[in-house]
């Protein structure tokens, strides 16, 4: 049974959470009380700090709330544990004596049917990894008329309307929000424990997630982004028996301030086939008892929330908030360019004792928006933060390459399950800590064993076409899906021998010195629409960021503050990632450590 069903209340106990989520990462602490982080070390769960009393904690607190309020609704994200919140709601309502007139958004969904039929447009076939962008409305899979014929009723002390979409019953009455980080929602997916829009079936978690992507967070994030503003308490759901909740006044003046200072997201950690054991070595407080260690989501900011704290609660909130709200302070003059959607991304692959990530490509522009709906492609780079002597990047193709004969080479690999001499095909170069390898759309490539890569990219990141992937299987012995026919639409051939030395590995060049400070053009390639430079630097540097968003990472050295033109002072450790939005106007970055410090500075052109 879906916990998404708001029918049959179900009682969640603690030690059922396992049963919930389906993931070795721990689940984030309602209150920071025994969490601790050494003075440096990376922080995986940073925090923006508010005044006291700003977030609220329990049931309790967020009944008597509503008990004032008397007719509210409360909506949220999918996935969501819906049952679970009417009964805790329930429990603390009826300790007043009072009676509620509960009324479920799901009721009035339409058939499951319908709603399939509906959405089938967008999900390609069954076995696509990939589907389209929908064009839907979150309202389009509701029976309108008949939700909107729901009216609170006199006869009862308290009328609550409840479920995802609940707003669309158009209740003139306070509305109360439950997000739900994006990992929290894949975790609970795998474990089976939700299911998708208007869906009492519990699919795979590759067809739930290809509806998720391509459907559900579509149409969600679009209606989260309308009643934004009509928020007045905003929850966050990611725990099974507890609730933290804060005012929607607050919670905006929080963005404000988000958008004015610096920003770092809360990262989280996946392992995968070809995993390494870097990040479990040098990161601390992650889940230790895995077997490696492939991503962390640095700023993935569709899937990354950010961290309020006050009084020691948390509340995560999903990224797509602050671009909703507060896009133009974000990214100054690029956001009418790109919107709410926030275009750069930073990701670590972890290949360190691991494996070979797959010889792959990344799709064109026109590609990628004509078959999948998105607006910007998959531009790559891998910038070199650690690695191992002898380690290795796949880039580019060999001079001699003859595509007919590397395409019956895959096919035949992919059918008969054997192995590809692949530098028969596909030029390998050495990677050494801070090189800079480009990866434009239509290239072939891959990271080679041994590295700890920082990938600094555009935002797509579901969009790789995996032509070999070392005949192996994944980490619950399956094959990875290979998309040869979906590769050879986009690959360039034209990268290959010298041409890729001389246009794919970035040629760093000093363009401003200092006594005690360089700053390094490693320069992108043409179809980038995004640049990087290094700072290296002994003592202090102010930059001014020109009305331009910086995300930026100390990739050595051992911590750094960051102190705002408006005076917000931070401090971040190695290989942490930060960004500093436009409106915060400048600022200046003080090396904490003993030697040089070096930070990379991604921007957008």
């Amino acid at each position: 049974m879906s916990l998404n069903n708001t029918s049959d209340p179900i009682i969640v106990k603690k030690n059922e959470e396992e049963i919930l989520r389906k993931t070795s990462q721990y689940l984030m602490p309602v209150r920071l009380d025994n969490y601790v982080v050494k003075e440096g070390e990376y922080d995986i769960y940073p925090v923006c700090t508010l005044g006291n009393d700003q977030i609220f904690n329990g049931y309790s607190s967020l009944a008597e709330w509503i008990i004032q309020q008397k007719t509210v609704v409360i909506d949220g994200y999918g996935g969501v544990f819906w049952n679970s919140i009417q009964q805790a709601l329930t429990t603390e309502i009826s300790k007043a004596g009072l009676s509620i007139n509960w009324v479920n958004a799901a009721t009035y969904l339409k058939t499951e049917t319908e709603i399939n039929a509906l959405v089938k447009p967008f999900l390609g076939e069954p076995d696509a990894v990939w589907g389209t962008r929908c064009t839907l409305q979150l309202k389009d899979l509701f029976n309108n008329d008949a939700f909107a014929a729901q009216l609170p009723k006199a006869d009862y002390d308290i009328n609550i309307v409840i479920g995802t979409g609940a707003a669309l019953a158009s209740w003139y009455a306070p509305l109360i929000y439950i997000d739900l980080p994006k990992n929290e929602i894949q975790f609970r997916m795998r474990a089976g424990s939700i299911g998708n829009l208007g869906s009492t079936a519990i699919t795979e978690p590759f067809a739930m997630y290809k509806r998720f992507y391509f459907v559900d967070w579509v149409l969600l994030n679009q209606h989260k982004k309308a009643i934004l503003n009509k928020i007045k308490v905003l929850a966050d759901g990611q725990w099974i028996n507890d609730i933290n909740w804060m005012h929607g006044s607050d919670f905006i003046a929080a963005l404000n301030q988000l958008s004015h200072s610096t920003i770092r997201v809360r990262p989280w950690f996946e392992p995968g086939a070809w995993g390494g054991q870097w990040i479990k070595q040098h990161i601390p407080n992650v889940n230790p008892d895995v077997v490696n260690y492939a991503w962390s989501f640095e700023l993935i900011v569709p899937e990354n929330g950010l961290i309020f704290q006050s009084n020691g609660y948390l509340l995560e909130a999903s990224f797509d908030f602050l671009m909703f709200s507060n896009r133009q302070q974000v990214l100054g003059e690029h956001a009418d360019k790109f919107g709410d959607e926030f275009p750069i991304r930073f990701d670590f692959l972890d290949t360190f004792a691991g494996g070979n990530l797959s010889i792959q490509c990344h799709p064109r522009l026109k590609y990628i928006q004509q078959n999948f709906g998105e607006t910007i492609t998959q531009d790559e780079t891998y910038y070199i933060l650690d690695c191992a002597e002898g380690a290795n990047v796949y880039l580019g193709f060999q001079e001699n390459i003859n595509p007919a004969e590397f395409k019956d080479a895959l096919l035949k690999s992919q059918r008969e399950g054997t192995e590809i001499e692949i530098e028969d095909y596909v030029q390998s170069h050495t990677a050494k800590k801070h090189d800079l390898f480009l990866i434009p759309n239509g290239t072939v490539h891959s990271a080679g064993a041994n590295n700890m890569v920082l990938e600094i990219s555009a935002t797509p990141y579901i969009f790789t076409f995996k032509m070999y992937d070392w005949v192996r299987l994944d980490l619950e012995g399956k094959p990875r899906p290979i998309n040869i026919e979906h590769a050879f639409n986009n690959l360039d051939f034209e990268r290959k021998g010298k041409l890729v030395q001389e246009t794919l590995i970035s040629k760093p060049l000093v363009i401003e010195k200092g006594s005690d400070y360089e700053l390094i053009h490693l320069p992108t390639h043409a179809d980038h629409f995004y640049d990087v430079h290094r700072i290296d630097f002994e003592t202090d540097i102010t930059i001014d960021n020109n009305n331009r968003c910086h995300i930026l990472m100390l990739v050595e050295g051992e911590s750094v503050w960051v102190e705002t033109t408006g005076g917000t002072k931070q401090k971040y450790a190695y290989a942490e990632t930060f960004v500093i939005p436009a409106a915060a106007k400048g600022y200046k970055l003080s090396n904490l450590g003993g030697g040089k410090a070096r930070v990379i500075k991604a921007f957008l052109k």
